[in-house]
């Protein structure tokens, strides 16, 4: 593929992954490498970055495993990792706090959300506070105020039986947990909690698609993946069932979710929704986006339609080896939202990188969620497992383009992905799996790896740097 190159060492951390034994080509084309951690070769979920004072703070989520913690020199089961990234050519590794026992999606701690009691309305001004999965079992808040010392605050929802994607507001300490409980007929659905005081939850309602709630018949719908809101002044929540079939985008009124009849009918669930797009059958919604209030171009002398709301809708591959549909990026227009309808997709050509003959999984999953100006109504960011990260120009929705890409090189850790052949013999291949990613507001992109890979710190160079804005 063009573009190859040696990685240079951009700082100790980088150094010491080569001396370990990585690959010595990456991929890319507007986008270079900044800094580099292996995560103790956890494989990662979710990445937030968030600042603390005067220092950047990166909060990365585990699937399942157990691994060597160097800084306590004892195995732990997959759980948080804590980074120093205020200098992103030196990450520093600062501590671990272990999840559920199990193995990929079975342990872990996937997800991550933080706040700062100065926003939070009835925390202690002076705290952090981090919202996390525990496995599948249980939704925890941790004080994390020095992140190399975090500690258990309090147990907000437990004995759960599925958990993911969480959306949490911090100006108002609205949670929205992916959950699942006792009676409802999928793994994943809603609960709504107030964390204006983390210490102190209060539980609001739970809340899913007609059909899924205690006492429904018949088949019920596909489950929950996880949401975006917009908070109290955007009054809409864009939640995405699904992961790689039967997606479906639902727009939510917030006002009516958290303030209309709670007891899960059919018509009290149907209450707060103002919109609904089905995807098709083989494709999902794993992340829904709102790119809200989008000028476009083209329509500029236009008497009405010049301003438009979109939701970019991110599928889940799910199989390797392209052993499935292909799982895609879907702009789809909800400026009527009763009526939303698809105007536009984004797919990375197979044949660019022979990609289903890589290993691992090839396809879309996740999209940044931040949108710092620098890169807001401009540029989004997602990730495509062994294609690693690509950056989309959003300008024109109806017509989406590539910006640019980065694919790191395999490292001495980077894990193998295996799919049955037809005598039932496996066939193994160790891949790069960039699985999800964020972006924090100086503009650097943190891509993590499923297959154990680490976490890489990218920014834009040529073309693509150009269309953000850095003034």
């Amino acid at each position: 593929m063009a573009n190859r190159i040696a990685t240079g060492l951009l700082g100790t951390a980088l150094a010491a992954a080569l001396a370990a034994g990585s690959a010595l080509a990456q991929e890319k084309r507007n986008m270079e490498l900044v800094g580099y951690n292996d995560l103790q070769g956890r494989s990662a979920y979710q990445p937030v970055i968030h600042k603390q004072g005067g220092r950047w703070i990166a909060y990365v989520g585990h699937h399942g495993d157990n691994l060597l913690n160097p800084l306590t020199g004892r195995k732990e089961d997959n759980g948080t990792s804590f980074l120093d990234v205020t200098d992103p050519r030196k990450p520093v590794y600062l501590a671990h706090i272990p999840g559920e026992p199990g193995l990929a999606e079975a342990g872990g701690a996937q997800m991550a959300r933080v706040c700062d009691g100065a926003t939070l309305p009835r925390a202690d001004k002076g705290k952090i506070y981090l919202l996390r999965t525990f496995g599948n079992r249980s939704q925890e808040v941790w004080d994390v105020t020095d992140p190399a010392k975090p500690g258990l605050l309090t147990m907000v929802a437990t004995g759960l039986k599925g958990t993911h994607k969480n959306w949490r507001e911090c100006d108002t300490g609205t949670a929205y947990l992916v959950s699942g409980i006792e009676g409802w007929r999928v793994r994943r659905m809603t609960q709504v909690y107030d964390l204006a005081d983390p210490a102190k939850p209060v539980f609001i309602r739970n809340f899913g698609l007609p059909g899924q709630q205690p006492g429904a018949s018949g088949t019920p719908p596909v489950e929950l993946h996880g949401m975006i809101s917009t908070g109290a002044k955007g009054n809409r929540i864009y939640f995405g069932y699904g992961t790689n079939k039967d997606g479906v985008l639902q727009i939510v009124d917030r006002e009516k979710l958290l303030n209309g009849p709670k007891e899960p009918t059919d018509e009290n669930l149907l209450y707060p929704q103002v919109g609904r797009l089905d995807l098709p059958p083989t494709n999902g919604a794993h992340t829904t986006l709102p790119l809200l209030r989008m000028p476009i171009a083209e329509f500029a002398k236009d008497a009405v339609g010049a301003v438009r709301d979109f939701v970019m809708i991110v599928d889940e591959q799910i199989l390797n080896e392209c052993r499935e549909a292909r799982q895609l990026v879907w702009f789809a227009d909800v400026t009527a939202e009763p009526k939303p309808f698809n105007v536009s997709n984004f797919n990375v050509p197979e044949a660019s990188g022979n990609f289903c003959s890589r290993g691992g999984r090839f396809g879309a999953h996740s999209s940044n969620e931040n949108q710092p100006p620098m890169y807001a109504k401009r540029l989004v960011f997602v990730a495509w497992f062994n294609a690693g990260v690509r950056a989309i120009d959003i300008r024109d929705p109806y017509h989406p383009r590539e910006a640019g890409y980065y694919i790191p090189a395999m490292t001495a850790k980077t894990d193998k992905r295996c799919v049955k052949m037809p005598d039932g013999a496996e066939r193994c291949k160790r891949a790069i799996q960039t699985n999800n990613l964020e972006v924090d507001d100086r503009g650097y992109i943190y891509i993590v790896d499923r297959a154990n890979t680490g976490m890489h710190i990218l920014q834009l160079t040529g073309s693509a740097r150009k269309i953000a804005d850095f003034r």
